[in-house]
């Protein structure tokens, strides 16, 4: 037997041997289970071994490496002497949706796998923000484009909070960089969501009733907001905006009336008022019709149950509050729009059905409503709400009306 065969059955009975050996009971004591000793062994933290694994791993299966700048830098800085640069980055890729949409999709995979990155992101997502004067124009573009991604994804760990207020910063603000970022946000999310969607995130980011707080301060008026949205397109936007302004105005003028009603204020002072704030509102004549008579209905102190105190206390508010009513139903239309206004209250409200006629006949004693708006109503009337009984009850007053018109 040559040296090699030798040595192969030596070998192959030194292992036979061993695992022989290794295969037997080792004793133990009868009746005693011995735990085995537990340690917590901390390992030493790397993170920049860490992060340079995570690169390599990707690299080496032909990956998207989503990372930011490209490699472990300050927010915003790309100084070449910081090491060597990869080209996975979201600063090195077209401003486009089609070369961001990637990354943003794989972060949304690893912090699944990873939940303990979550914080991360959004921590480094907060210094972005806080940084954007250290980007180009067209860096800033794109991760505005990854923000508004990030959102349409639902990406875990990026708050609204965490993008927008950081941006509110003075300095951001007054160069204008916070307007052009939060611009280039909105019209990215508007491509696969709704408004409704973005006012979502507004609310969660705190923002929704301060978008002005984007602009700069020349800019930042509600005529500054119509013209830097309609020019980029956000036309909903802008008429979400000013439907907003409309119901704080709207909600002030009513609170202001409330108040006043309920202290007895000075009538011209109280037209005056009335006039100033629908001026500024902007509100339709026909909206603010409405307005007033719910308000002066609401200022009422109703009675329960007893009909005839109620009944005095409309009246009463209608006698005290006509030259206000009279002062804005200044035609035809709009005292037809008060008698629908008046028919629907009636309708709605149990403890008014009965008292249609009194508060017309005495809208008309105090010149609020013409005799022809009356007629009108009573012939040709449209809203159906109620109409067969009120007319019915109005009938004897609508009789008497006809009589004096025949014999004048």
């Amino acid at each position: 037997m040559d040296n090699l065969g030798r040595n192969s059955i030596v070998n192959a009975y030194y292992l036979l041997d061993n695992r022989t050996i290794s295969s037997k009971e080792k004793p133990t004591l009868g009746g005693t289970r011995i735990k085995p000793r537990k340690r917590n062994i901390a390992a030493p933290l790397d993170p920049a071994a860490f992060s340079d694994a995570v690169v390599q791993i990707y690299l080496d299966n032909a990956g998207d490496l989503v990372v930011f700048t490209g490699g472990r830098t300050q927010p915003g800085t790309t100084k070449p002497d910081e090491g060597e640069r990869h080209s996975y980055s979201i600063i090195d890729c077209e401003p486009q949706r089609e070369a961001i949409l990637p990354s943003v999709i794989y972060i949304q995979k690893i912090l699944r796998r990873r939940p303990f990155l979550i914080k991360n992101l959004e921590n480094v997502t907060r210094r972005f923000m806080q940084s954007l004067e250290l980007f180009e124009e067209n860096e800033r573009k794109k991760l505005a484009i990854f923000t508004a991604l990030a959102f349409s994804q639902k990406l875990s760990g990026l708050p609204p909070e965490t993008v927008f207020q950081p941006l509110l910063k003075d300095n951001l603000v007054g160069k204008g960089l916070v307007l052009s970022f939060i611009t280039d946000f909105f019209k990215e999310y508007l491509v696969d969501n709704s408004l409704d969607d973005l006012i979502a995130i507004l609310k969660r980011g705190k923002m929704e009733d301060n978008l002005l707080d984007f602009f700069p301060s020349s800019k930042r008026s509600a005529e500054g907001f119509s013209e830097h949205f309609t020019k980029e397109g956000l036309i909903p936007l802008v008429e979400y905006n000013e439907k907003k302004i409309f119901e704080v105005k709207l909600k002030d003028m009513k609170s202001t009336l409330t108040t006043q009603i309920a202290e007895e204020t000075e009538m011209s002072e109280v037209i005056e008022s009335v006039k100033q704030r629908v001026k500024d509102a902007k509100l339709p004549d026909i909206e603010v019709v409405r307005i007033l008579w719910d308000i002066l209905m609401d200022a009422v102190q109703w009675s329960g149950k007893n009909q005839q105190q109620n009944a005095n206390a409309a009246l009463r508010q209608v006698k005290t509050w006509a030259q206000l009513l009279n002062t804005f139903c200044t035609n035809a239309k709009l005292e037809l729009e008060l008698m629908y206004k008046v028919q629907m209250q009636c309708y709605e409200d149990a403890k008014l059905m009965k008292l249609f006629p009194e508060i017309v006949r005495s809208l008309y004693d105090q010149d609020v409503l013409a005799e022809d708006t009356i007629l009108y109503w009573f012939r040709k009337g449209t809203n159906p709400k109620g109409r067969q009984t009120f007319v019915k009850a109005l009938e004897p007053f609508v009789k008497w009306l006809e009589e004096a018109e025949e014999e004048e």
